[in-house]
């Protein structure tokens, strides 16, 4: 592969804004930051614009298309929360430069009838090549079953365990079966004596605290049942767990849709008709629900120095699965964060450097000498107008520009 030298651009390195610096790429690597352009190489004139690390997405759902969507919008790393992408799996996805990369959970540690299955309409299956997937799922109804399922999903190419914590009662289905404290203890236990992440989908406030007692990492939403407390922001501080917001999930949840999103001509240009319908859908299941009071959750929590990540519970083109799309709704949610207090540099650090970290994923999420060259050039400078990270100019996935852009 050709040495490329990108010039004159303004550098966000995934921590901080560098100035204006050519950043020199060789084969799929970043070589050099700063400095002048090598002889012979192929030039990019970054005049006018932003060269930030490419941008991951911390909570998705992947299926046939999804990738390389996500990547038309410079999302060059998707992390999957229940899915196929496992490591036994992804091989072919790894080499292929015209999608995303991605990490997956597999599929999540939740009770028999227990969530996601109240979301799936009755005879729905999946399009493309996809299984119907609650037969596959890591049923757990005790501490012995999920000390037994844990090692059999790292086995199999998880990169992360996932808990389910979901009682239905922001869903509209109250009362579902629910992992108890015990079992959760002993699943987290168990992934811990393999070193492995562990991360819960927590919608309540309740469902947020048992995770902090079991000691899980992270969260992969923000609890939108109640306004937040004092008490909960210094839990899960103190128990230095990062959180995913999924903010512009929560809007769909109250039945907020991604029509504004939908709107912008920056979008709708790289979405074709089913994704734009499903982004003008919403889930709509809690409209009880106050996106102010998510808002001022995710303020308290950075201002408690929680880790905040961007993540968007982006899933499939389907209307149930409404206002989210892959890739353009992590632009949405850098807005949303934004909204909520975060400065767009720390933004943008929940889309790139903080993930990378949290996640373990060392060569990615920053620009920096010897990491892959996984980068989005924007017009603009979305350190100060968060909004710019939408005008793409160029995105390149382990150093091969994606023909589009």
């Amino acid at each position: 592969m050709a040495t490329t030298a990108i010039t004159g651009a303004r550098v966000f390195d995934g921590e901080k804004p560098l100035g204006v610096q050519t950043v020199v790429l060789d084969g799929r690597k970043i070589r050099r930051i700063g400095g002048e352009a090598p002889e012979g190489a192929d030039l990019v004139d970054g005049r006018g614009a932003t060269l930030l690390p490419g941008l991951i997405d911390a909570h998705v759902h992947s299926g046939p298309g999804t990738l390389a969507l996500a990547l038309r919008f410079g999302v060059t790393t998707e992390l999957e929360m229940q899915g196929m992408n496992t490591r036994e799996n992804r091989g072919h996805i790894t080499e292929d430069d015209t999608v995303a990369d991605v990490r997956s959970s597999g599929f999540a540690i939740t009770p028999p009838g227990g969530h996601p299955s109240e979301l799936m309409p009755e005879g729905f299956r999946p399009a493309g090549d996809l299984p119907a997937v609650m037969p596959l799922m890591p049923f757990s109804t005790s501490p012995e079953e999920v000390a037994a399922h844990v090692p059999r999903l790292l086995a199999r190419g998880s990169d992360y365990i996932k808990f389910m914590i979901d009682d239905g009662s922001v869903e509209g289905h109250p009362g579902l079966p629910v992992l108890d404290q015990a079992t959760l203890d002993a699943g987290v236990a168990e992934a811990r004596k393999h070193g492995a992440l562990t991360v819960a989908h927590t919608l309540t406030l309740e469902a947020t605290r048992m995770a902090a007692e079991a000691g899980v990492d992270g969260v992969v939403h923000v609890f939108m049942d109640r306004p937040h407390t004092t008490e909960i922001v210094d839990v899960i501080a103190e128990a230095d767990m990062f959180v995913v917001p999924c903010v512009c999930l929560d809007a769909s949840m109250m039945g907020i849709t991604g029509d504004v999103l939908a709107d912008d001509p920056r979008v709708a240009r790289r979405l074709d008709d089913r994704w734009e319908k499903t982004l003008r859908s919403s889930y709509d299941r809690y409209p009880q629900g106050k996106l102010d009071d998510v808002l001022e959750t995710v303020r308290a929590l950075a201002e408690a120095g929680v880790d905040v990540l961007a993540g968007t519970d982006a899933s499939l083109p389907e209307t149930f699965f409404g206002g989210l799309a892959h890739g353009a709704s992590l632009h949405h949610e850098l807005q949303y964060l934004v909204a909520a207090g975060l400065t767009p540099s720390r933004a943008l650090r929940a889309a790139t450097a903080t993930t990378a970290r949290r996640f373990g994923l060392g060569d990615r999420g920053r620009i920096a000498e010897g990491l892959r060259a996984d980068l989005l050039l924007v017009d603009g400078d979305p350190t100060e107008n968060i909004g710019d990270t939408l005008n793409t100019r160029a995105i390149w996935r382990r150093g091969t520009r994606l023909a589009e852009s």
